[in-house]
């Protein structure tokens, strides 16, 4: 079978969109390594039904981080035998492009978001004018890829003219840990980053009764904590920093509700499908999200959140007060989640996967994807 190689900047063992699309390629068959980096703090890897590499850096952030890590991902793959290469977002695409060129193997883009329109970046011309040309030099070169929704996948079409499938990332179905009897808590997973409404979350916490969990890093965490000392909410608002996926799964299934909160100041954010929209539903947890369009398709199909049209104070405080409060409107979305897990997993979703990779590799018709 086909050997792949993919390719991220982060911090393998808590990144469970990898490890769901590596474990099912291999699954089928495929020779797949991942690649990504080791910090200080990481712990030790997880044994998977797939190779794992990552590489100490000297740098943890910024221009020098990505020089250095990109720089010893080309050597690292210039020297290794693959079928194709997998560039997850715009951070190690220029490795992949120069390598699938020069040992002419298949090259694939995963387009987890878009990159370019992130906060982080976009509030910075210059960083942003860096990426844009990295995006426009690359992704046309790029015919084979996936993204998470249908609305990024028409913007790819519309700047490169590139056809990408939608590939979602939903959560594997599990009611092993699914069940009514909750804490009294209110949990936020996932990065910790500019333009997830901490600004105004963390003081929407003053008019709630339940603490809130946050379990994550990112380029917020600092600001994130001084707003929790600076509104003197140390007793309700707790850092639990990165935690493994299994234990994280214990804490969602066992919230109140989840928070899926996004500024509507970009592109990126404005039609975001997160992890985390789906890890709540699986784990039967009622969440307040955003009525961004991929959230309100979803949402008005399957009716498993409650909607909110901008991330206010007043907005979220009500919302949060609204969904623990109220025992019937927190157990039809209870139901709902259930319900809609049973259509919604990566279960059923890992065979747009497979059915992605076997047509690459020529080993399905291509009437066969979904």
């Amino acid at each position: 079978m086909p050997k792949i190689f993919f390719t991220v900047t982060n911090d393998l063992s808590y990144d469970q969109r990898m490890i769901r699309i590596c474990t099912s390629l291999a699954a089928e068959g495929f020779e797949v390594v991942l690649v990504g980096r080791k910090l200080k703090k990481s712990i030790q890897l997880k044994k998977q039904n797939f190779c794992q590499k990552r590489f100490n850096v000297f740098f943890d952030k910024g221009f020098l981080f990505y020089a250095e890590f990109n720089i010893r991902l080309f050597f690292y793959l210039l020297f290794k035998k693959f079928d194709a290469v997998c560039s997850i977002d715009l951070d190690t695409i220029l490795p992949g492009i120069l390598i699938s060129k020069i040992k002419k193997t298949k090259r694939i883009y995963d387009a987890h978001e878009l990159f370019c329109e992130m906060a982080e970046i976009k509030r910075r011309p210059g960083i942003y004018r860096i990426w844009k040309f990295i995006e426009s030099v690359t992704v046309p070169h790029y015919q084979n890829g996936y993204t998470v929704n249908a609305f990024i996948a028409s913007e790819f079409k519309r700047m490169y003219g590139v056809n990408y499938s939608v590939i979602r990332n939903i959560a594997p179905s599990n009611t092993s840990l699914v069940n009514s009897a909750r804490e009294s808590f209110i949990i936020y997973q996932g990065a910790v980053n500019e333009g997830r409404c901490f600004e105004t979350l963390i003081p929407a916490m003053r008019k709630v009764n339940v603490p809130l969990y946050i379990f994550g890093d990112g380029n917020f965490m600092s600001k994130a904590k001084q707003l929790v000392k600076d509104y003197k909410l140390e007793n309700k608002v707790k850092f639990f920093g990165m935690t493994e996926p299994s234990e994280l799964l214990k804490f969602t299934s066992s919230a109140i509700a989840g928070l899926t909160l996004f500024e509507n100041k970009t592109m990126n954010n404005y039609y975001s499908l997160a992890n985390r929209f789906f890890h709540y539903m699986q784990s039967a947890t009622p969440q307040i999200c955003m009525e961004y369009p991929v959230y309100k398709e979803i949402n008005d199909k399957y009716n498993i959140a409650l909607l909110i049209p901008e991330a206010t104070e007043e907005n979220i405080s009500n919302a949060i007060n609204e969904i623990v409060t109220n025992k019937n409107l927190w157990n039809t979305l209870h139901q709902n989640c259930k319900k809609a897990s049973q259509e919604l997993n990566w279960q059923n979703e890992s065979l747009k996967l497979i059915s992605f990779y076997k047509i690459l590799f020529g080993k399905e018709s291509s009437h066969s994807l979904p």
